[in-house]
């Protein structure tokens, strides 16, 4: 059998994690008894956003690594029973799919603990048991990411084409080029880029490109294999960056520039552009915050 006769199966991405066990030290004191992604842009906690982005590809299971402290945010995800028939009862049924959400009816919530920090790739390693041989999406709730063509749903169909592994990427300034994983590009067409190298934070003098690693992947099961190979880095930290560094040399691992609005939920400054570009679209409250910016 030549190659032409050769039928590759694409595995269906099911299953996406989400690592939200950081203990959100640049937003204290809130943090100290609200998880950070439990924070809200206006009515909606952080999470769910990056939950629905996932739900909105056809993940059907949604595995979050999380701390022992951070119980609401299994709260959040469960259906509120009692509530509901509150709100039934006062005749506030249009509140009723906002607190329960239909399309979360047949997700399935898996919650791993991860006992001590060490770092996003031991992280994404605790999750080996459930995906097993899997294709799987890996969202950062710190990322919030708007456009028509959803950041997830841009990888997923450069994925459904190549069938390797894919990140979100994009353009930044090299004053912020500390911060991320920058790669070195490689062939590039259209806006998928071949990942010849990848660095985790380097110096603005050291960064192969102003290219930085946006919060969406998806990755193939073989991710797990060299993240039992990582070492641990100066802060004893396993790095999914190392780990894809080291995929790069088997397999080709590529970069999707992310096309739309990125706002970095991590730090003060990103979380009130976010609110505010969200409330400036919200239907409600839209106009009333414009008067309100005039007026400040």
């Amino acid at each position: 059998m030549d190659n032409s006769d050769k039928i590759i199966l694409m595995k269906k991405i099911k299953k996406a994690v989400l690592p939200v066990a950081g203990f959100g030290t640049r937003f204290l004191p809130a943090t100290k008894a609200t998880p950070k992604e439990m924070l809200s842009i206006i009515d909606k906690p952080l999470v769910q956003y990056a939950v629905e982005e996932a739900i909105e590809i056809g993940i059907e299971e949604i595995i979050f690594i999380t701390s022992p402290s951070k119980y609401s945010i299994k709260k959040h995800f469960d259906k509120s029973k009692e509530l509901e028939e509150k709100l039934r009862s006062l005749g506030k049924d249009d509140l009723i799919e906002k607190l329960n959400p239909s399309k979360f009816d047949d997700i399935k919530f898996h919650y791993i603990v991860q006992n001590e920090q060490k770092g996003l790739g031991h992280a994404i390693s605790l999750a080996e048991q459930l995906i097993q041989d899997e294709p799987f999406a890996v969202l950062l709730p710190d990322d919030l990411f708007f456009s028509n063509d959803s950041c997830l749903n841009q990888l997923k169909r450069s994925y459904e084409i190549s069938n390797a592994s894919i990140i979100a990427v994009n353009e930044i300034e090299l004053e912020d080029i500390h911060k991320y994983g920058v790669i070195k590009p490689g062939n590039i067409k259209d806006n998928l880029i071949e990942i010849a190298d990848i660095i985790e934070k380097p110096e603005a003098d050291e960064a192969p490109s102003n290219i930085a690693v946006c919060g969406r992947y998806i990755l193939n099961s073989s991710i797990f294999n060299k993240l039992k190979d990582v070492l641990p880095d100066k802060t004893g930290e396993i790095q999914l960056t190392d780990a894809i560094k080291l995929l790069i040399d088997d397999e080709m691992v590529l970069a999707c520039i992310y096309k739309g609005e990125k706002f970095d939920c991590g730090s003060k400054r990103g979380f009130v552009e976010a609110t505010i570009a969200i409330s400036l679209r919200d239907i409600e409250i839209g106009d009333e915050i414009k008067n309100v910016i005039k007026k400040i």
